[in-house]
């Protein structure tokens, strides 16, 4: 995944970017070890067997609401997981805050990727299903805070990816048309938001995207790592 301009040639360069938007999980940050070990201790507190990594993964995207829906429908009816939800969520969170960043790394050449969109003179966001209050801790533990002007979870908007409430609010932080954002993330989440706000969209190939192929995501291109969508996005 290193090696800046890899598996660029055949993409199109995107031109009048102004903006970026970059998603957390996944494209990042790899927080897989993170969700595997609050998810598995919340399962403990249930007397449930511990999940593998993959099957955790495939359930990555979509919000802490779906990810302990989906957990919980692994064991229970829809009505017993329903009554169990608040229950788990409270675990899932409590577990999860108290190891936050401990079990995750940051990818190859994203904080060369970042540096290198700030070059060009491109305002950063951070768009992330996550809970605001674990992405917030998150990014500054990785030193990556200072690079964003604007952080939303999925909980700081009534909508999140791949509704595209959250990069439309980006728009009006920026004072931009969507065609002058480009959004960059692992998931057809990031791809459908960016569509239906009328932005621009990079997939990295690296992340979780419930367990499909990236290359089934409609977007203007694959790009290797962030350094990489650095060098196809002009001003």
């Amino acid at each position: 995944m290193t090696g800046g301009l890899a598996n660029n040639s055949a993409i199109k360069k995107i031109d009048g970017i102004r903006a970026v938007i970059i998603d957390l999980d996944g494209t990042m940050v790899d927080t897989i070890g993170d969700f595997l070990i609050a998810i598995n201790a919340m399962r403990t507190e249930f007397s449930l067997p511990p999940l593998t990594q993959t099957t955790i993964q495939n359930m990555v995207g979509k919000g802490s609401e779906n990810l302990i829906t989906r957990v919980l429908a692994c064991d229970f009816s829809p009505e017993e997981a329903k009554q169990h939800f608040a229950r788990a969520m409270e675990s899932y969170q409590r577990h999860y805050l108290s190891i936050n960043g401990q079990f995750s790394d940051i990818y190859p050449e994203v904080h060369e990727g970042l540096l290198a969109l700030q070059a060009k003179g491109l305002r950063l966001a951070c768009v992330t299903n996550k809970p605001v209050v674990m992405a917030l801790p998150l990014l500054q533990q990785k030193g990556l805070s200072a690079y964003f002007d604007v952080v939303y979870g999925g909980d700081s908007l009534p909508h999140k990816k791949p509704h595209p409430a959250p990069f439309l609010q980006v728009c009006a932080d920026f004072n931009l048309a969507p065609h002058q954002i480009v959004a960059i993330g692992d998931s057809s989440n990031d791809a459908l938001a960016a569509r239906a706000a009328g932005c621009r969209a990079l997939t990295v190939p690296y992340g979780y995207n419930h367990g499909e192929a990236v290359q089934l995501i409609d977007s203007d291109g694959i790009v290797e790592t962030l350094l990489c969508a650095a060098h196809m996005v002009n001003i």
